[in-house]
């Protein structure tokens, strides 16, 4: 079934940096490179607006390069909010002062992104090119806690770091970090020349992952283009309520079915790491673009190829997109950095519904679930009815909610708060 949703789009503002990362995805120029050719401000507020008139429950995430250098971040951030959007932004947290932290925040950013790639300063401020860039990060956490802007860590896995997965969890808990998202490096722009992880750290770096979403309750942790996730939590347990949560939408590849990346020059393309495009919103509409794109058709409809088009885990994983595609092979082409070998065995089906009957929602309860942002319903919609079930319980009522909520927030969510259309 073609699958059209738009739940996430990132936008690159720009591709200047005042770091120079081993890592960077958008090969991102030094602070003093002048940018050509970028979307003006004007060019990504209509961009907004044709997001907000076909798909008005999006996130929106507003990134680089850095975005912070873009003196216009506030304006989008605001025309985003009074469009009912929600704005987060993706930063490596150096640029982020207080005073920049108030102004986002009263712009309607909704939360940041902040990348934190070792807990040793030194190792950090290697990986990121620049000496003291780890002091200037750790700043801005301390910014965000102060005037309770949300937060997410983000941690870029290699060999190098991966022993620091459940350090990286427990400093984001100790911080108050709302999300722990850790990627998994695609070898494109300037990680062509960085060691990926090994093949048998990324099998224990998954695992560990799943370990850790269940030691660490207030928090979500999640890997980030890594769809052998689903594999892997299948092969632990195919009971799971981690299997019953997600499904097909939630840990697996999104590119072209659920989310797309808009360059700094107005290319369209499946994600951040597939550089192919697939069209340019200068050039026509982004729903056009969006709709009727050959590449985005093909993502939703997948036929793959070699080992990830004979394996049993296909429709869970399906590989990712973009490492064919980094290796010089076709968009369908197996992923070779996956270890697995298929067993010739039946094609395993997502548990994109469960059983619920018997199961119902209280009025109360189903009006609370609507007021939650269309992003994260689904999600929230099935972790809800996996947890009454194992309560033992038939009403879903507003306190079960909360109870869930409390787990994973505590009483601060986003969009409980004043002027984003929830509770006061």
């Amino acid at each position: 079934m073609t699958v059209d949703k738009l739940q996430i789009i990132a936008i690159n503002l720009t591709r200047r940096c005042n770091l120079a990362c081993d890592h960077c995805y958008l090969d991102a120029h030094s602070l003093t490179t002048p940018s050509a050719d970028e979307l003006t401000t004007a060019e990504v507020n209509q961009l907004l607006d044709q997001i907000a008139q076909h798909h008005a429950e999006t996130l929106v995430v507003l990134t680089g390069g850095e975005p912070l250098i873009r003196t216009d971040l506030e304006t989008i951030c605001a025309h985003g909010k009074s469009l009912g959007l929600m704005i987060v932004i993706g930063s490596n947290g150096a640029l982020l002062t207080e005073r920049r932290v108030i102004a986002l925040k009263q712009a309607g950013a909704m939360g940041i992104g902040i990348s934190v790639d070792s807990l040793d300063p030194e190792r950090h401020d290697r990986f990121r090119g620049k000496p003291g860039s780890w002091q200037k990060t750790m700043n801005a956490i301390e910014n965000c806690r102060k005037h309770q802007l949300d937060f997410q860590i983000h941690f870029s896995i290699t060999d190098d770091n991966q022993h620091e997965i459940e350090d990286i969890v427990n400093f984001a808990e100790m911080s108050a970090a709302r999300v722990v998202n850790f990627f998994f490096i695609i070898c494109t722009g300037r990680a062509e020349s960085v060691g990926n992880i090994s093949a048998l750290n990324y099998e224990a770096s998954l695992k560990k992952i799943i370990e850790l979403q269940q030691k660490y309750q207030k928090l979500i942790i999640r890997p980030r283009c890594a769809p052998y996730f689903k594999r892997v939590a299948w092969q632990l347990d195919p009971e799971s309520a981690l299997n019953r949560i997600s499904g097909n939408d939630g840990d697996g590849c999104i590119a072209g079915t659920h989310y797309c990346r808009i360059t700094p020059e107005g290319d369209v393309t499946a994600c951040p790491y597939i550089e192919q495009t697939v069209g340019n919103i200068r050039q026509q509409e982004f729903q056009k673009i969006w709709s009727s794109a050959d590449d985005f058709l093909a993502l939703r409809n997948p036929r793959l190829k070699g080992k990830c088009g004979a394996c049993e885990f296909q429709k869970l994983c399906g590989g990712c997109r973009a490492r064919p595609l980094a290796s010089g092979h076709g968009l369908m082409d197996e992923d070779r950095s996956c270890a697995y070998v298929p067993q010739n065995g039946r094609v395993i089906e997502p548990i994109t519904r469960f059983d619920t009957a018997g199961l119902s929602w209280s009025d109360a309860a189903s009006a609370k679930l609507q007021r939650i942002p269309g992003f994260i319903r689904a999600m929230i919609r099935t972790r809800t009815e996996s947890y009454v079930l194992d309560l033992g319980e038939k009403i879903i009522t507003v306190e079960h909610m909360q109870q869930l909520s409390a787990r994973r927030f505590g009483n601060n969510l986003p969009w409980k708060r004043p002027g984003f259309g929830g509770e006061s």
